[in-house]
């Protein structure tokens, strides 16, 4: 398996472990200020996924799709980091320390919910068409970057992909189940 590949694993797993770890100990320990620093530290796995691909990169590393990959995830990472603590705090609360049971969101309210997310997915695509252009000024040799440059047309189908999604349920809206109501 590819270093970098095998990085971004323990990135996302270490991703993971902190959300679980800070939410444990803000519901289940009752220790918030543990908690709030345990989730604070999320984005301490961003810099460590970005300081691996630079490093890898600087020292004479040929960059790949696994190096775009990462790019992509630190997009993704930081664009839509707090919404996933959040959705996985709503859900820890309800299970764990009584709260309320988490929304299905339905209608106009899922539209809207969609265009939320188009929002995020463009500053993501952003983040990591900006790391991309980072790590080919990085590495300085195209011969070597090709692989990073071939990536921006993911980014740009990955875009149309959530626009489309939320046009899509903009005009015909998620109906709510006859058993939801």
């Amino acid at each position: 398996m590819d270093l970098i590949l095998g990085i971004i694993v323990a990135c996302e797993i270490g991703f993971w472990v902190f959300v679980v770890l800070g939410l444990l100990a803000r519901y289940l320990l009752r220790w918030r200020r543990t908690g709030a620093i345990l989730l604070a530290m999320t984005p301490a796995v961003d810099l460590v996924l970005l300081a691996a691909v630079i490093i890898n990169l600087r020292s004479g590393g040929t960059a790949s799709f696994i190096h775009g990959l990462a790019a992509i995830y630190l997009g993704v990472s930081i664009a839509y980091g707090h919404k996933m603590v959040k959705w996985a705090d709503v859900r820890f609360a309800y299970r764990f320390a009584g709260g309320p049971k988490p929304l299905k969101l339905w209608g106009w309210d899922y539209a809207k919910d969609c265009w939320s997310d188009v929002v995020r997915t463009a500053i993501a695509v952003g983040i990591a068409a900006g790391i991309l252009w980072l790590l080919t000024v990085l590495v300085d040799d195209p011969s070597r970057a090709d692989a990073l440059t071939a990536i921006y047309p993911l980014l740009g189908l990955w875009f149309a992909v959530d626009l489309i999604w939320a046009i899509s349920y903009t005009f015909s809206p998620k109906k709510r189940p006859a058993d939801a109501l």
